[in-house]
């Protein structure tokens, strides 16, 4: 038989002690609870709304941002290039802010018109700072190497992508075609590499020289990145510097840089001529300064812009009507200038003082340098009958061009070829010039 110990005769009796009153309890607290969901609720107070509540604050991320830099950040698409070279040209930069400044200023007239193409061709908008690297966004650049304009280009590149360069005009200072050119250019070298880094080697030191250092490399078993290959010390820090000014532009605030903002919209609009014009009668027109009007229009080697059929002028927005307005009301002539073939006997000396020039004020109107021979036949730019074209004279360094050596004219009742026309001058409003070349094989630039 078990025996039931008086410890654990205690312990039941203490478990059914405790027990009992909490069952009690529970079912006291299920009643209540009942008793409190069958209970009727009270009505809720209903609230009159006498106006419309406003509407929830939208955000419309298809508007373009009112500044081109957010733009520009937008469509930054290059790897970011990591080398110590980097940092030391930021620091380069950054000790000079007033250059920065001057730059960014400078930039804001084709700023706007490098990004619209850079994005229509799917091309990142770090390309849009290269003119920083090139020219610091002077279009009036000139190399030892020759190279001229914004995006320097040599005259071999120019010719390629059909830059024409003749006694006139260069344009490879003009905006818009240079521009076209200078992306073609750059497409038809990344498309070669497949890498922008060395896209842009080839830019500054010619694609044929980056194929064989990428070839040496790829002997000897070693990387061909950028950074790997053995270049130039000008092509060494020529991506770094790119990269230095995308990461400046790229967070400001943590440089403590102020960038002042660009308008995220076009800066000029193009308009077609279709007679000789003076590069001062048409700045007047504009109501520009010829400072302000070369600064759009740099391409022309002389003080007057040649009429022919596709000629366009660059003007702000703001000012083409005014042109057209001005121009309709003009009845005098457009041109001070006309073209003077020289005669067998004569001299630069004679030329200049038969048509009220000094010898020296002739050779910078015809960009002759000091060690050109001209003789018989040449054609210069002389003024017209009248006088006064020499105070319009450009206030630029015109920049030195081979005189032209042409037949002499067949007399008759028109002009030479800068000469005043009957013709009715007509300007109208034009789009940008469309690109200036199909792809080709691309030369050293």
């Amino acid at each position: 038989m078990f025996k039931i110990k008086p410890a654990l005769t205690g312990f039941l009796a203490c478990l059914a002690s405790c027990l009992v009153p909490a069952l009690a309890a529970a079912q006291d607290g299920a009643s209540n609870e009942t008793a409190a969901v069958s209970a009727p609720l009270e009505p809720i107070p209903a609230i009159e709304l006498k106006d419309d509540p406003p509407p929830l604050a939208t955000i419309d991320l298809t508007l373009p941002p009112d500044d081109l830099w957010d733009r520009i950040r937008k469509g930054f698409g290059m790897p970011n290039l990591d080398s110590p070279l980097v940092q030391q040209q930021q620091g380069w930069y950054l000790a000079r802010p007033d250059y920065l400044r001057r730059v960014v200023e400078r930039s804001r007239r084709y700023m706007h018109h490098i990004v619209e193409e850079l994005e229509k061709r799917g091309m990142p908008t770090e390309l849009a700072l290269l003119p920083i690297v090139e020219s610091a966004y002077n279009p009036m650049a000139y190399s030892r190497a020759h190279a001229s304009g914004m995006w320097q280009f040599i005259p071999s590149t120019g010719k390629t992508y059909q830059l024409d360069q003749n006694w006139w005009m260069d344009q490879r200072r003009d905006i818009i075609a240079s521009t076209s050119a200078a992306l073609d250019y750059l497409q038809s070298i990344y498309e070669m590499h497949g890498d922008w880094h060395l896209a842009l080697a080839s830019y500054n030191w010619g694609e044929n020289a980056v194929a064989r250092a990428i070839n040496k490399n790829q002997a000897k078993g070693l990387p061909t990145d950028y950074l790997s290959l053995t270049m130039p010390a000008e092509t060494r820090w020529y991506v770094p510097k790119l990269q230095a000014l995308k990461n400046l532009i790229a967070q400001p605030q943590l440089f403590n840089i102020s960038l002042d903002p660009i308008p995220n919209e076009p800066y000029f609009q193009t308009i077609e001529v279709s007679t000789h014009m003076d590069v001062a009668i048409a700045a007047r027109l504009a109501e520009m300064t010829i400072e302000e009007f070369l600064a759009l229009n740099p391409a022309y080697n002389r003080p007057v812009i040649p009429g022919k059929d596709g000629t366009a002028i660059v003007l702000p927005r703001e000012k083409t009507e005014v042109f057209i307005s001005n121009l309709e009301a003009h009845n005098k002539p457009l041109t001070s200038w006309q073209a003077y073939t020289i005669k067998k006997g004569e001299s630069l000396d004679n030329v200049a003082k038969k048509h009220g020039l000094t010898p020296a004020r002739l050779r910078q109107i015809n960009g002759i340098g000091p060690r050109m021979r001209i003789g018989a036949g040449h054609t210069l730019l002389v003024p017209a009958s009248g006088g006064g074209a020499a105070d319009n004279l450009l206030s630029v360094n015109l920049p030195i061009v081979k005189p032209t050596v042409r037949k002499a004219p067949v007399r008759s009742g028109k002009k030479g070829a800068a000469g005043k026309s009957s013709k009715k001058p007509v300007a109208k409003q034009v789009k940008p010039a469309k690109k200036a070349a199909a792809k080709r094989p691309a030369p050293k630039k």
